[in-house]
């Protein structure tokens, strides 16, 4: 949805020379190596774009070139956007943080904590207090993913299925609610269906489904007309293949085919994954990006308040704690040092720490198949990076992007 071609790099403060490495290292790193399919690649400074490329294609090593039109699974980029909507119901005093998940979901009124054994059998206590709403955006609740693959509490995930894709949210978060919490809501940072939860309280307290909510709330007024939980049949040649790299043996896989072949975005799913299930494009994805840069308003349309963003983007980490110091949880979109957890997302609290250039509070996060994205407000500048590699620990992409890309500022 861009009326113009890139701006002049050097009007925005940018050189055009080290600007053009940045694509340029990734196309000599990853695609010519064969180690990814492409890579899609916009940075932008006071809102005007300075840098948009599309490189490799839609297959690795083969298929059709990328553009502003190929759609990308975004996984865990979804989370920005389910908390945002939460923030939404927040500004018209719908819900509160400090209030209780159970006030809204009554089941975790008897959520437990696990306190020994297997996922065979186990024991159980009580919290040491009840989850919050807080505790939902912060991935502080206790809750945890089954892929893990770290304890018996993710044992016991796998087990019973958590996420399979005849349940609804709702029902998703429900039967969360009936097995143990890994520790007290509070304690510690874990990587979790936190956000799964906060959609099913978006849906709660708003009487819509969240893909419904999405549409009349954000990516409608935003114009993200290609950011969906599915892709339409017309829009299904836009689909590029998913792979996997396996973590010990470097082999990849196809993992999700391109198109109408895919298996999983086809069609409108039951489980509306406010967590990760959102498909989406470079440029809707900026879109969603310069409306917070620019304090929650994009072309007309007002989607919160300028203070509501400032406060998303605070350290909501208890005590000034980070990810590195709080979390227990051995995968996470981002846990570079110096990083605290606002309201949907990662916010830098200590550049020196993150060892790295940068701004503090500087809010960021990623997807699953190594998309990312991260919104400087000190420096005015957007950077939105976009492939189909699982797992986005696999390379070391993310810290790259962002190095290059703050070597390219002028002034």
């Amino acid at each position: 949805m861009f009326e113009h071609d890139p701006t002049d790099p050097h009007e925005v403060g940018l050189d055009a020379d080290r600007l053009a490495a940045v694509p340029a290292f990734f196309k000599e790193n990853y695609l010519d190596t064969g180690k990814l399919p492409c890579m899609a690649t916009l940075i932008s400074r006071n809102g005007e774009v300075a840098l948009e490329d599309y490189s490799g294609t839609t297959h690795l090593g083969e298929g059709d070139p990328i553009g502003p039109d190929t759609i990308f699974r975004i996984y865990s980029m979804t989370k920005p956007l389910t908390s945002l909507a939460a923030m939404i119901l927040f500004e018209e005093g719908k819900l509160r943080l400090e209030h209780e998940v159970a006030r809204y979901i009554p089941e975790f009124a008897d959520v437990k904590v696990f306190d020994g054994g297997t996922r065979e059998g186990y024991t159980v206590r009580d919290p040491d207090r009840p989850m919050r709403v807080l505790d939902l955006f912060t991935h502080t609740s206790g809750l945890t993913y089954g892929f893990m693959m770290q304890n018996e509490v993710d044992a016991l995930y796998r087990k019973e299925k958590i996420g399979r894709p005849d349940e609804t949210l709702q029902q998703m978060a429900k039967r969360l609610a009936g097995l143990p919490l890994l520790c007290s809501p509070g304690e510690e940072w874990w990587y979790s269906h936190s956000i799964d939860v906060l959609g099913a309280i978006v849906e709660i307290v708003s009487g819509m489904e969240l893909d419904e909510f999405f549409r009349q709330r954000i990516t409608g007024p935003l114009g993200m007309v290609d950011t969906e939980f599915w892709v339409p049949e017309e829009k299904l040649p836009r689909l590029m293949a998913c792979y996997e790299k396996h973590a010990i043996t470097g082999e990849v896989k196809l993992a999700d085919p391109a198109g109408a072949e895919s298996k999983l975005y086809a069609k409108r799913p039951t489980l509306l994954n406010g967590g990760g299930g959102l498909v989406s494009t470079v440029r809707d994805y900026h879109r969603f990006a310069l409306m917070l840069l620019r304090g929650g308003t994009l072309d007309g349309a007002r989607i919160i308040s300028p203070k509501t963003w400032e406060f998303m983007r605070q350290n909501h980490l208890p005590n000034g704690e980070t990810m590195r110091s709080m979390g227990r949880s051995m995968f996470s979109e981002v846990m570079s040092p110096g990083v605290g957890f606002g309201l949907g997302g990662s916010v830098v609290t200590d550049v020196v720490a993150s060892q790295q250039p940068g701004s503090e509070s500087t809010f960021s996060w990623g997807g699953l198949a190594s998309t990312f994205f991260w919104v400087d407000p000190e420096e005015e500048i957007i950077g939105v990076q976009m492939t189909q590699m699982m797992p986005s620990s696999a390379y070391p992409m993310r810290v790259q992007f962002q190095q290059l890309a703050y070597a390219a500022v002028d002034w």
